[in-house]
């Protein structure tokens, strides 16, 4: 019944689709090759990264390693390149603490295949096919 709850609350209320489930195995492969949005785009050139760093502590901890088609690639700098765990964990600022999010496959990307997260739909597809099965239904009442 709580599970009930949580999905209509996060569906209904919070407009989701998703929900997260899992946990993380600590393989820092989210950490690496990281596309950052702000407000409603993904950072596109080094000045406007700069000024967000002055702007805002989190940014501090980012270096671009890259660039392609959809904006500038990012790698975190507490990553310990050895032991791929996360240098600050305990202090980690609440992006990391969120990850993963639905804004992440907005943007086109995947979890990698070692990750402990999955999103699981919060209304599965048999339901909404149910849904719309009901509606068609109820449209050829109509129409008769």
């Amino acid at each position: 019944m709580l599970e009930k709850i949580k999905r209509w609350i996060l569906a209904n209320i919070f407009r989701k689709h998703y929900y997260r489930t899992g946990k993380c195995k600590g393989c820092g492969e989210c950490c690496t090759h990281i596309y950052v949005k702000h407000f409603k785009h993904v950072l596109q050139d080094e000045k406007e990264f700069e000024r967000l760093q002055g702007l805002f502590g989190f940014y501090k901890g980012l270096k671009i390693i890259g660039k392609d088609d959809l904006g500038l690639i990012f790698e975190c700098t507490h990553l310990d390149s050895e032991t791929k765990r996360c240098k600050i964990h305990f202090f980690r600022p609440p992006i990391c603490r969120r990850y993963p999010q639905e804004e992440l496959f907005a943007m086109g990307g995947t979890l990698s295949d070692n990750c402990g997260f999955k999103m699981e739909p919060i209304i599965p597809f048999k339901d909404v096919l149910k849904s719309v099965e009901k509606k068609d239904k109820r449209k050829k009442i109509i129409r008769w």
